[in-house]
């Protein structure tokens, strides 16, 4: 790609669909265009597809640009031995040759990638990263939010893998007490400490359903035992969860994104529980970064993804 041919990035969402035109130079982000469709995906697949491409067209003729490639940030991934899409929480596309259609209804070539690697190549490149460490060539994208996810960047490059899976942290063994996730195994990552899952359990110890939000105030008011109960499963559940990746892979840097990235507490008393887990003599030096992006990490992951 020239210096001077702009990104084109698409979001593809359960709710909306967004594309981004942009110009990346000297960790300067310049927008041309950006716009954004509903998914609608209720209508089926191929509707999602016809969305795309209003949108794709719309920024075409917004800016007078023709790409030459566009990248998406897709829930689920890519099989690579089939070429069919999977593990999507929007089920409508699981098992559809996504790539193969968007490239002919497009007549541009086009890159897949799980939301969650766009998250971590997005921040790594062009977010919190290079900021506060600049050197990193290993760095864990954490997505925290209604499910849990993950993506691993080494040199500037997504580690998808063998089966298209690399990173995904969410459906990992963690607890029993998870019980049942719908990928069909028991106490995943993110049948634990999720805002759903949280939501869930504390539903469940107290009689009555509290929005996440309302479970933090609650808990830092000192109010509510329930919610100090919730809020400390989460502490020391995601200190175990982590502490397994950082003795996989021990990253520079680990981005934590999605909502309950926002609770400051995750940063003291979840780092604070890594040091119980970690193979490490109960020292952890690993940086965890809030995400500089913020909800446009995705579109600009996508673009950057080859």
């Amino acid at each position: 790609m020239s210096a001077n041919e702009p990104f084109w990035g698409v979001d593809l969402g359960g709710t909306k669909i967004e594309v981004s035109v942009f110009h990346f130079n000297n960790n300067a982000i310049d927008i041309i265009d950006r716009r954004r469709v509903p998914t609608e995906a209720s209508k089926g697949y191929d509707h999602i597809i016809s969305q795309i491409c209003k949108v794709i067209d719309e920024a075409r003729e917004a800016t007078g640009l023709i790409p030459n490639h566009i990248g998406f940030s897709t829930p689920g991934t890519v099989e690579p031995s089939t070429g069919l899409m999977k593990n999507c929480n929007t089920v409508v596309m699981n098992g559809q040759p996504m790539q193969s259609d968007l490239t002919e209804k497009l007549a541009v070539p086009v890159t897949l990638t799980n939301d969650a690697n766009c998250f971590a190549l997005a921040e790594t490149k062009m977010g919190i990263v290079p900021d506060v460490v600049p050197n990193a060539k290993v760095v864990f994208g954490v997505i925290m939010g209604s499910g849990c996810g993950g993506g691993v960047v080494v040199n500037g490059q997504v580690i998808t893998g063998l089966h298209g899976i690399g990173g995904e942290w969410g459906h990992n063994f963690l607890d029993e007490s998870g019980g049942d996730c719908y990928c069909g195994c028991v106490g995943c990552v993110e049948n634990i400490i999720s805002g759903t899952a949280l939501q869930n359990y504390y539903e469940k110890q107290a009689g009555q359903r509290k929005l996440m939000k309302d479970i933090v105030e609650s808990y830092r008011a000192g109010t509510d035992p329930i919610a100090q109960q919730t809020m400390n499963r989460m502490f020391s559940m995601f200190g175990k969860a982590i502490s397994v990746i950082i003795n996989v892979l021990d990253p520079d840097a680990i981005v934590i994104g999605g909502g309950l990235g926002n609770i400051d507490e995750l940063y003291i008393h979840g780092v604070k529980a890594v040091e119980d887990n970690i193979f490490n003599k109960r020292v952890v030096n690993t940086p965890f970064l809030r995400p500089k992006l913020g909800d446009s990490a995705g579109v600009f992951g996508a673009a950057l993804a080859r």
